[in-house]
């Protein structure tokens, strides 16, 4: 069973979508005890890191998720949690990935959120089975994470920044595959076979 964290921000719909079209078994939950006998946990996000965190805090969760040593994954804002640091609102956050989340930088060409279709090069580990470089996949976003130690996939809006993160048996999205279509859904279906 799959356990997607409710924690009164994200894209859950669109992700509950995604698992049934893959016939998977999951509870959108924010109960500890199940979050940790799921055989998979997704930290979906949308919103500000601030407040994101905060929630999780209310709810008892940094530990837990924390704790996990199931496949977990974040996507979009449920990766920069798992970082250090974001610099949105100036949050600490969950420390699992040892990279900075920043404010991208707009330009003249640059527009900021970033929006759209942006491919992915450098891709590694299983996650990415099937998946070549220059692939596409769908950015919502105004803050990125640093390319760091842990980086498996980058991308470039301006500038090169983390598209996807991993240490152990965490993983991180920037992008949504959710909304990346049969790119995306291969991505979560390879995250299930972890």
């Amino acid at each position: 069973m799959i356990a997607i964290i409710d924690y009164a921000t994200g894209n859950l719909k669109s992700v509950e979508n995604l698992f049934q079209r893959l016939g998977a078994e999951y509870i959108v939950t924010a109960d500890p005890s199940v979050i940790r006998s799921a055989s998979h946990v997704l930290l979906p996000g949308v919103g500000a890191a601030g407040a994101a965190m905060q929630n999780l805090i209310e709810r008892g969760l940094p530990e837990v998720i924390r704790s996990l040593t199931v496949p977990t994954m974040g996507i979009c804002l449920g990766m920069q949690l798992l970082c250090k640091h974001s610099d949105e609102d100036d949050t600490e956050c969950l420390s699992i990935f040892d990279t900075t989340v920043r404010k991208m930088t707009p330009s003249p060409s640059i527009k900021i959120p970033h929006v759209g279709w942006n491919q992915l090069e450098d891709v590694k580990t299983a996650l990415y089975t099937g998946v070549n470089d220059s692939s596409y996949v769908y950015f919502v976003h105004s803050y990125a994470a640093d390319i760091s130690v842990d980086t498996i996939a980058t991308t470039n809006h301006h500038a090169a920044f983390s598209a996807s993160l991993n240490k152990d048996n965490f993983y991180g999205c920037q992008f949504h595959p959710e909304k990346s279509g049969e790119l995306g859904q291969l991505i979560i279906a390879n995250f299930l076979n972890l």
